[in-house]
């Protein structure tokens, strides 16, 4: 049966179908082998395990994975973000390059012009040292704000076609 997903549905589907995955493979993990002690009836300990059923399922789970994460990649790949020339893919590169940015320019804006060195290779020193910054601390903040809103405004637009624009999946 085909529906229409938001790629926030299917992610949702994903992960429902990977945490069955998990839980079925602990249960067989759990099942597949036993113990009894001596004289102890075995068959009242053995733990229900059907090997044939269980590999099926596992198999069934594993294409069901594969498909949505394909049917995924492929809207990921083709569906373009508002307001930026991107697709989603492309998107998801650049805003962890966004935030790499971000965090350098946070660092960068809160220097000083002219800051002393305390510590010389890991120990205190006698010699007065000075580290200066070799750029313009006014332009690293006007970048800094500029990194943080074209940030926010890619985040948006991702939830909001991850909200929005559906694909076809069968299930």
């Amino acid at each position: 049966m085909e529906m229409n997903y938001t790629s926030a549905q299917a992610n949702k589907l994903l992960k429902k179908l990977n945490d069955e995955y998990t839980a079925l493979l602990d249960k067989e993990t759990r099942s597949r082998d036993f113990r009894a002690a001596m004289g102890e009836d075995v068959e009242s300990v053995r733990p229900v395990y059907d090997y044939a059923e269980t590999q099926i399922r596992l198999a069934e789970l594993e294409a069901k994975i594969r498909k949505l994460k394909h049917a995924i990649n492929i809207f990921n790949a083709t569906q373009t973000v508002d307001s930026f020339d991107m697709t989603i893919d492309e998107l998801l590169v650049y805003i962890p390059q966004l935030t790499k940015r971000k965090s350098k320019l946070l660092e960068m804006k809160s220097r000083l012009p002219k800051e002393r060195v305390e510590e010389q290779y890991g120990r205190q020193s006698s010699i007065i040292d000075y580290t200066y910054a070799n750029y313009d601390i006014a332009a690293v903040e006007a970048d800094y704000e500029k990194a943080a809103d074209e940030l926010s405004r890619a985040q948006l637009a991702l939830d909001a076609v991850n909200q929005r624009e559906t694909f076809e999946f069968e299930e």
